[in-house]
């Protein structure tokens, strides 16, 4: 590649609304095998059981491609317009994480990516594979060796000119290019990503134990969350910006361009009881080219009515009382829960004489009090 196309392609990639550019060496991130690795062994991967499917192919770009010679890292930079941690003050309000506010990044990044693989076929010949975090590539670490940005104490990206907002897409090609210099890593002795964590899930700077993320326990996690990362969730009901907001780095973030990235009116502060009357179609409306629709309704009113529990707002109680009577068990039980934190022990138990007998589902009786007899 020439010094011209060079220019041409970061050209190109500005136009097409990419923010950063670099380039890396497959063999840049053979050190990543033993951390994946160790992460997969402790069982800190949770229910992800993707992650554990062959390893070595997501450790290493030529075992997933075996004719890779470069790849190329974009950033699409989405930091928001306004403090995302503000909304968790208001109780009564959902808490939906930044990334998801908008469209769904994963089309739009790929659209734009194989333009852009087109546009290089076009120009330098070669072959060539996309991806947009659907597949087994270890992007962060990719980007790193790229030059366009580090993975912090928080294991996401930081970036010296966008702080921690970057979506990260990837072009496989045969071509050989030049390489970009890597980023060493700037947090210093700072933890502040470390101690903002409501769950405490990094047991060390630079690792996660996903199993104890508010992001995997509202996305990733199938039936009833922990309970011990209940009240810890507050009323964030899908994912978690607490680690990434906190970085100082920030103070350099600057607002995403993408419109259609941007936050919709309806999904910065919606009410909780709002979304707990959401059906399978109203869900699937609302939630229309977002990357929320793809966690499923039971699995969001369960998240619904974990925020509803920490709301202290009484008024919700009938919302959670509806949904004791919903088709999903995991729903059932998390509208138990929240009656627990909302309701006196004497009604609470009460109202438990007057369900658990009908109730056929264990996790489900198990929310409800162990002392109390089903008249």
């Amino acid at each position: 590649m020439t010094p011209d196309l060079r220019d041409a392609l970061t050209r190109e990639a500005l136009s097409l609304g990419f923010d950063s550019i670099g380039i890396a060496d497959p063999d840049a991130i053979a050190g990543v095998r033993e951390r994946l690795e160790a992460f997969l062994a402790a069982g800190a991967h949770g229910q992800m059981a993707w992650l554990a499917d062959n390893p070595g192919r997501r450790a290493d770009p030529k075992v997933m491609w075996a004719d890779v010679r470069s790849v190329i890292m974009f950033g699409v930079n989405y930091g928001p317009d306004e403090n995302p941690l503000a909304i968790l003050a208001q109780r009564s309000k959902a808490a939906i994480s930044v990334y998801a506010q908008g469209d769904d990044y994963h089309e739009i990044i790929k659209k734009r990516l194989k333009l852009l693989a087109g546009w290089l076929i076009g120009q330098a010949g070669g072959d060539v594979k996309v991806f947009v975090d659907t597949a087994a590539v270890m992007e962060k670490p990719l980007a790193q060796a790229g030059g366009l940005g580090w993975q912090g104490k928080h294991t996401n990206l930081v970036s010296r000119e966008f702080g921690s907002w970057l979506f990260l897409g990837a072009i496989f090609t045969t071509l050989e290019l030049p390489r970009d210099d890597a980023v060493v890593d700037h947090c210093g002795s700072c933890r502040a990503c470390l101690d903002a964590c409501p769950t405490a899930a990094f047991p060390a700077p630079y690792q996660l134990d996903a199993r104890r993320c508010i992001s995997y326990l509202t996305i990733e996690h199938k039936g009833p969350i922990p309970r011990e990362f209940r009240q810890p969730m507050g009323n964030r009901i899908y994912g978690c910006d607490d680690c990434l907001a906190a970085c100082p780095w920030n103070k350099f973030a600057q607002q995403g361009r993408e419109i259609k990235l941007a936050a919709r009116d309806e999904l910065r502060a919606p009410s909780l009881h709002a979304l707990s009357k959401l059906d399978d179609a109203q869900f699937r409306a609302l939630f229309t080219k977002s990357p929320v629709k793809r966690i499923g309704r039971d699995r969001f009113i369960r998240n619904v009515l974990i925020a509803i529990g920490n709301s202290g707002d009484v008024a919700l109680m009938d919302d959670a009382k509806r949904l004791l009577g919903d088709q999903s068990p995991t729903v059932r039980g998390a509208a138990v829960w929240a009656l627990s934190q909302l309701m006196a022990p004497e009604a609470f138990g009460a109202l438990a004489q007057q369900h658990l007998a009908a109730e056929s589902d264990e996790n489900v009786r198990s929310e409800w009090p162990v002392d109390v007899s089903p008249a």
